[in-house]
Order: structure tokens, then C-alpha cells, then sequence
């Protein structure tokens, strides 16, 4: 793979627009309905497809992603478990890309795929909007794998002072603790770095239909903390019901996945998308 630092936008012009999403156990994704109803109001014909490796899309991830650039994909989103696998069959990534050596929006021009990293600024756009007064002293951050590389960046540009990242796979946490920096380590002990903590952000897909429960012991929630989550479907976890209960204020992962899903649009099509317009098409969608 070549690494250079990728185009911005798509010239799709104006024919009927095809973007993807590559995943396992996603059928239940509101990625498709966002893009589409964006296109519609910009006057856009586009078909986003679901390509579910749970769910029967046959191949492997180098079969999906040539046959979705020999169809005349527009580009593809790539969620869990894919986000760190795919970087092999790229040409080139973004800055964001290469940086947390993840990669969730592809891009396919002139015969190369291009590598971006949306999660990045779409958790930081959340979590600036959503919870602006957020102490990052202490950050507990749950899971090392794509999406926690986009948040650990994310929260280090954030000025988070003391990162703490905890991975139940060896190694994970560490490797990423290295990556994002001085301020950030990994922990072992998941009870005292809560206990240290101001905020917990869960980067892992527990939480999600598939995959219930929480993705650390709810006992070890106080009032003081504040907790988000980027599984939104169910909008509200068992890791948020808790919190909530516990009086923590909480964010949802619908910020990160609107903001995220903006600019995968703007890198599809070449077009500004309209936030606001696509948090309305999201919860339009409901609450589960």
C-alpha cells in the first residue's frame, strides 16, 4: 500500500449516486437513510446499500470492496470489524487515516481507493456540542480497536490531560496508549481508573442489539462522571440507562453518528451536508 495523503470530495456529478456499507450485523443501520434523504434534498439520486457480512454478502473483504468499485461504487463506509483490516487494501489514506490507523470511508476515483477517517471529527463535533462543559481531566476510554483510535486522537486534540485506554485483547491498549501520545496509558485495573475518572466513553460494541449488556461493571458509575457511548442502536444503552440513573449526564452515539456521516457525504459527493438535516432523518427513525 501506498501511503499519500488522499483527495478531499467526489466527482460524481449528476448521475444516480452508489455508496455502501461494509460491516458485520448492521441490517439495522440508519447510515442508509441519512445519505439517502441528504441526497434527495440536494436534488441527488443515490442508493446506499447494505453490504452485511453477517447476513450473507458473499466474499471476503478484498471481494467486497472489488466489486463494489468495478459496480461504480461511489465509495463505502466501513464499520466493526472492519476499520483496521481494510487499510491493506487501500492506496492512499488521509492525515486522520494514517494517524489513528483507521479507516471508515472510502472513497473509489480514477482507479484508487482513498482512505479516510470520519469517526475522528464526528465524536469530537458530539462531544463538543453535546456535553461542552465536559471535564477531560481524566478520560476512561473502553475499547482499542478502529473506533476507540478515532476517540483516543479525538480526546487527546481535545486536550484530555490523563487518557486512560483499557482493552480486554493483550497488547490492544497499549498500542494505541503508545500511538496517541504522553498523556495517554493503558490500564488494567478498570475499577481504579473509573474511580479516577471524570468521563467513561465505550469505543467497544457492547451495548449494541447484538451485542447486550455493558461494557464495564455499572457499580463502578458515580454521579460525577459523565458518559458517552458510540453504539446508537439501541439509542440508549444499558451502559446510558445506568449512568442516567446513577445521575451522570450522558451523550448518545447519535451526535458522532450524524457528524460522521456528514462528512462521509461531503467526500462521496463533493457536496456540503446539512447536520441538521440529517439528525432529523436519524430520529425520525425513532428512539430503538
Amino acid at each position: 500500500m501506498r501511503l499519500a495523503q488522499a483527495e478531499n470530495g467526489s466527482d460524481t456529478g449528476e448521475a444516480a449516486i452508489r455508496m455502501g456499507l461494509i460491516g458485520g450485523g448492521i441490517r439495522l443501520s440508519r447510515t442508509p437513510a441519512m445519505h439517502e434523504a441528504e441526497a434527495a434534498a440536494q436534488g441527488l439520486a443515490c442508493h446506499y446499500e447494505l453490504l452485511d457480512t453477517d447476513a450473507g454478502t458473499a466474499g471476503d473483504l478484498q471481494e467486497i470492496l472489488d466489486r463494489s468499485e468495478a459496480a461504480g461504487f461511489a465509495g463505502l463506509n466501513v464499520t466493526f470489524p472492519y476499520k483496521q483490516a481494510v487499510i491493506a487494501h487501500l492506496d492512499q489514506l488521509s492525515d486522520a487515516a494514517r494517524r489513528i490507523a483507521a479507516v471508515n470511508t472510502i472513497v473509489f476515483r480514477d482507479g484508487r481507493r482513498f482512505g479516510h477517517n470520519t469517526d475522528f471529527w464526528g465524536f469530537s463535533e458530539s462531544l463538543r456540542r453535546g456535553l461542552p462543559d465536559a471535564a477531560l481531566g481524566t478520560v476512561l476510554l473502553i475499547g482499542a480497536g478502529g473506533a476507540g483510535a478515532a476517540l483516543a486522537h479525538a480526546l487527546v486534540d481535545m486536550k484530555a490531560a490523563n487518557l486512560l485506554i483499557a482493552d480486554t485483547r493483550k497488547g490492544a491498549a497499549d498500542e494505541l496508549a503508545r500511538a496517541a501520545g504522553p498523556c495517554a496509558s493503558a490500564v488494567t485495573d478498570v475499577a481504579a481508573a473509573a474511580a479516577a475518572a471524570d468521563g467513561i466513553v465505550n469505543a467497544t460494541p457492547v451495548g449494541m442489539a447484538k451485542l447486550p449488556g455493558t461494557p464495564i461493571d455499572p457499580a463502578l458509575l458515580a454521579p460525577r462522571h459523565w458518559v458517552a457511548d458510540i453504539v446508537y442502536f439501541p439509542l440508549e444503552t444499558e451502559l446510558l440507562r445506568v449512568a442516567r440513573s446513577r445521575g451522570c449526564r450522558t451523550l448518545s452515539g447519535e451526535g458522532m453518528a450524524v457528524f460522521q456521516a456528514v462528512r462521509a457525504f461531503e467526500l462521496f459527493t463533493g457536496r456540503t451536508a446539512d447536520p441538521a438535516r440529517m439528525r432529523e432523518t436519524f430520529r425520525s427513525l425513532g428512539d430503538e
